[in-house]
């Protein structure tokens, strides 16, 4: 994996591909909110030597900092578009955790010919028919919980409340740690990626999975509400889903094995 960087008014994203192998479904993992690249490890260590294969620290995260945070997810997807074109990648397969989900499904409103597949792993619809009033009012004012979180603590439920693993924990854990000395910057991190999201979802856009989707879910995530919106997307939207046992909302580190197995059968059917 080789990586590159691409220029924005607001900063630069950090991203890596491999050696685009012509023919081969392209890959793009999408990490979740406070994550980075790491969070795909085991899945880019399985498939890049077989297809081709893109990952990046998002706007803000990890290496893809300082940059300016006055993006919307539209931004961040017509941003990933620029350097999808750069790659060559003209049909890829969107594999979004969390947060990486939103942007996934931001991408296939924007440029729905463009999409070959959608894979959402521990994320949520971004179709304002699934929220209440007061969930989306919640997200818009998290920053100052975050700024007064005892850092420890926030440290501790942010790895133990993601992941039931050693595995799973210790790479959220390491995660974290790029934000251990600067709690503001976690802070704004999070409080700016929960307010964008609210105001895609109040954007009240037809988010229309067209491409083949398939939704995968821990069956112990307890982040937010992720379990009750994945039940009712998949009933609503008639989209197959895929429970993993025991798995948190980082369901591609609690098992990835499985995780893979199910991401590959996608590709192949």
């Amino acid at each position: 994996m080789k990586r590159k960087k691409f220029k924005t008014p607001g900063g630069s994203i950090v991203y890596w591909t491999n050696e685009k192998k012509e023919g081969a479904p392209q890959l793009v993992f999408l990490p979740g909110l406070t994550a980075d690249h790491r969070l795909f490890i085991k899945q880019i260590q399985y498939f890049q030597y077989d297809y081709s294969v893109f990952v990046w620290d998002a706007p803000g995260h990890a290496f893809s900092y300082p940059f300016e945070m006055d993006f919307t997810i539209e931004d961040i997807a017509r941003w990933l578009n620029d350097i999808l074109i750069k790659e060559g990648y003209d049909h890829p397969i969107l594999i979004g955790q969390s947060m990486g989900g939103y942007i996934a499904q931001m991408y296939a409103e924007l440029f729905p010919a463009k999409i070959a597949g959608f894979i959402s792993i521990d994320s949520s619809p971004l179709q304002r028919k699934y929220y209440k009033d007061w969930e989306i009012k919640f997200l818009e004012h998290t920053e100052p919980m975050y700024r007064m979180y005892p850092w420890k603590l926030l440290m501790r439920h942010g790895t133990d409340g993601v992941a039931n693993t050693r595995y799973g924990r210790g790479c959220m854990y390491r995660m974290m740690l790029t934000y251990d000395k600067d709690q503001a910057r976690y802070a704004k991190l999070v409080g700016h990626g929960y307010y964008i999201v609210a105001q895609a979802i109040k954007a009240d856009l037809p988010y229309e999975i067209t491409c083949p989707a398939l939704l995968i879910c821990g069956t112990k995530d307890h982040a937010g509400y992720t379990k009750r919106y994945n039940e009712a997307w998949a009933e609503e939207s008639g989209l197959p889903i895929e429970w993993i046992e025991g798995a948190g909302h980082n369901s591609n580190t609690d098992n990835p094995d499985e995780v893979n197995n199910i991401i590959e059968n996608f590709i192949n059917s």
